[in-house]
């Protein structure tokens, strides 16, 4: 399976998912008068998205098997993404740019702050990259994508130390 042979979903079956899910968003007639449109779908699927992690979240971890749980809904992706590695490599490094992103929140002043967690999914999103590159024998893009890396893997670093600082662990 590749990700060019995933058919597109159009913005209609999307919102008829979430109209299923009871979680459409509220569409304004003003905005919308002839419903969703095909440029509506990246935000119909990131409320999909949404929609799912919440019912993955509130789903786990609730029994006495929470690990089972998870391996559960694990299954269930990779039934979906297939055993392909690079694939599946792609669709997390998707993932992990979403999250970097939803933690680029306003900050609040002073330590602790989310740095250290953004830098550390960053982190992860450029060292798979850097993976996903050198198979694709592009040295250039790799020996960028692990610059940005180890980048990520100093300011990691800074921010706990912040942290520790801020908990009385370390002085500055």
């Amino acid at each position: 399976m590749s990700i060019r042979s995933v058919h597109p979903v159009s913005a209609e079956q999307i919102y008829a998912a979430l109209v299923a899910l009871g979680a459409e968003p509220v569409l304004d007639p003003d905005v919308w008068p002839e419903g969703p449109q095909a440029e509506d779908r990246l935000r119909l699927l990131g409320a999909l998205l949404a929609k799912t992690e919440l019912e993955i979240t509130a789903s786990t971890g609730v029994g006495r098997q929470p690990l089972e749980d998870v391996a559960e809904a694990l299954l269930g992706w990779t039934e979906q993404a297939g055993p392909d590695s690079q694939v599946s490599s792609v669709v997390l490094a998707n993932r992990l740019q979403l999250t970097a992103v939803q933690l680029t929140g306003p900050e609040e002043e002073g330590p602790p702050r989310r740095a250290a967690s953004w830098a550390a999914v960053v982190a992860a999103t450029d060292a798979l990259s850097a993976r996903l590159f050198f198979e694709r024998g592009d040295i250039r893009a790799t020996r960028r994508a692990l610059d940005r890396t180890e980048a990520s893997v100093i300011a990691i670093l800074e921010g706990l130390h912040d942290l520790r600082v801020a908990i009385g662990d370390i002085e500055d």
